[in-house]
């Protein structure tokens, strides 16, 4: 089930950035999950707000197009930021992390949504919506929905497993 050898997870926790997150509780609270945290309702809102557009719940006076461009600048600042202070808390842990299917049915939702995001979502959204049939747009977003909702429950199933 595992994507990379143990090898590189024991590297990791005995890195630079697993000594400080073991080390240092305030930082890893700080810098690990605080800014984790605020990055994913970042995420989140980026999502929910762009998929109630085309859904038409949400901005109904506001073009698609603007809403889903603005969203995907902040999608892309969110994820990057999410992915470096995931990286700097998983070094902590990374040993525990290997061994934990959670983490791995995480980092699989993970990749689908990111690859769903770039593969599909925003190349179909990047030009005029009124030339995509609707139901296309509401698919869309219901499939994007259920993506994200799907890396949000495995990433919190971490924390229970």
């Amino acid at each position: 089930m595992e994507l990379l050898p143990l090898g590189f997870f024991e590297w990791a926790e005995s890195s630079f950035l697993g000594y400080i997150g073991k080390t240092y509780g305030g930082i890893y609270a700080t810098l690990g999950q605080s800014v984790h945290l605020i990055s994913l309702a970042v995420l989140g809102g980026a999502v929910l707000v762009s998929d109630f557009r085309l859904l038409g719940w949400v901005l109904r006076d506001v073009p698609s197009e603007v809403v889903a461009e603005q969203a995907h600048k902040w999608f892309k600042i969110a994820l990057f930021t999410i992915i470096a202070s995931g990286v700097f808390m998983a070094a902590a842990i990374a040993i525990k992390l290997y061994y934990n299917s959670a983490y791995w049915a995480k980092m699989y939702a993970l990749i689908a949504g990111v690859l769903f995001v770039f593969l599909v979502r925003r190349p179909l959204l990047r030009g005029d919506h009124s030339q995509i049939n609707p139901w296309v747009l509401k698919l869309v977003a219901v499939a994007s929905i259920l993506v994200w909702v799907s890396v949000a429950a495995t990433g919190r199933w971490i924390g229970f497993s």
